[in-house]
């Protein structure tokens, strides 16, 4: 669910690499007819999400005309703004209008603030109910736990029940969640016992996705720091984590079943 445009097929050496059928091509608006000719160039292999820069005019207009040309969704949004400012305000808008989910990068650590702060994310969910919310990154993960230390991306350690991403996947249908990058595989990673039942818990709104920047799969090219990714396919790891962690039942429905009930996508 979360694999970004990449120019020259870099997105198939990817996914042939890693051992994945099918993947969300994250799109910015000024790449989707790249993306249009890898689609039809690989075809069954990918769908494609559209995205652009909401802080300047035109971008929601962008984001429109790449759903019209056939775009799944949007996303990712990663931008330095509110919550539940103007400018996102016109994202949920536009997702509802379209009938499309909307993908999001929350966080609010040393390395920056993008749709914070996440305790504004409830009253979004509850005012744009018919918005379909995807979330991802730092903040969102971090928040499993309700102990988040300030200023930290991935937090270790033991899960302390109460965590609003918790919380909120059980209040609000209209909340999923993709465990892409390094920030989902150290949700899983921290507390495996508490992430066994996460998985279990939330069984209908989380995804699998990668967000990884491996060039081939098999981790060539990664420099995240965490020891859980550093020099490793992301993809690879948390689709190992999840083996560890679930039932194929439930392996099959969050790296394949959800994702294609909720892009109405026919397998």
């Amino acid at each position: 669910m979360h694999l970004h445009f990449r120019p020259n097929d870099g997105n198939f050496e990817h996914i042939e690499g890693c051992g994945v059928t099918q993947a969300n091509l994250l799109t910015p608006a000024a790449s989707d007819a790249d993306a249009q000719t890898a689609i039809a160039k690989h075809p069954g292999r990918y769908v494609r999400f559209v995205s652009a820069n909401i802080t300047q005019p035109g971008g929601i207009d962008q984001m429109r005309r790449g759903v019209s040309n056939g775009a799944l969704g949007l996303g990712e949004i990663k931008f330095s703004v509110a919550v539940d400012g103007p400018e996102m305000r016109s994202v949920y808008e536009l997702a509802a209008e379209l009938n499309v989910p909307v993908t999001i990068h929350f966080q609010e650590d040393s390395s920056g603030s993008f749709t914070a702060p996440l305790n504004g994310l409830p009253a979004m969910l509850k005012a744009y109910p018919k918005t379909t919310f995807i979330g991802h990154a730092n903040a969102f993960w971090a928040n499993i736990s309700a102990d988040v230390p300030p200023g930290e991306a991935y937090p270790t350690g033991k899960v302390q029940p109460g965590g609003l991403t918790d919380r909120m996947l059980s209040e609000f249908p209209n909340l999923y969640a993709d465990l892409s990058a390094t920030s989902g595989r150290n949700a899983l990673g921290r507390d495996p016992d508490f992430a066994a039942a996460f998985l279990a818990r939330h069984r209908d709104k989380l995804m699998f996705g990668s967000d990884c920047p491996c060039r081939d799969g098999h981790g060539a090219g990664q420099t995240g720091q965490s020891p859980l990714v550093k020099g490793k396919c992301i993809a690879r790891e948390t689709l190992t984590a999840l083996k560890q962690l679930t039932s194929p039942d439930l392996f099959t429905q969050i790296t394949w079943v959800n994702a294609h009930r909720l892009l109405k996508i026919k397998s």
